[in-house]
């Protein structure tokens, strides 16, 4: 490593967080600041909430159900490759 062009390293950087939470960590700052950590990030206390803003999962689903209809409808080499191979298992049946 070449002298003189690193930063300086710190054993104890204190992180603290905007709920009042503070832990030491290595670091070249010597104080860190953050919005959140593992005491207060919903993710990591269970008290995560999932929602649902304007319906965007209900829109989505209604989109697949479209795609897997129009997928028997489909054209093209692959589509007809899979009639084939339907075909040949009912004249196997």
């Amino acid at each position: 490593m070449k002298k003189s062009i690193h930063p300086k390293y710190n054993e104890t950087a204190t992180v603290s967080c905007a709920c009042g939470n503070t832990f030491q960590v290595g670091s070249t700052d010597n104080e860190i600041r953050v919005e959140l950590c593992s005491n207060c990030h919903p993710f990591y206390t269970g008290k995560a909430k999932f929602i649902d803003t304007a319906g965007r999962v209900d829109k989505f689903k209604k989109k697949m159900e479209k795609v897997s209809a129009t997928a028997a409808v489909r054209k093209g080499k692959k589509a007809k490759k899979e009639s084939k191979a339907k075909k040949a298992k009912e004249e196997a049946k």
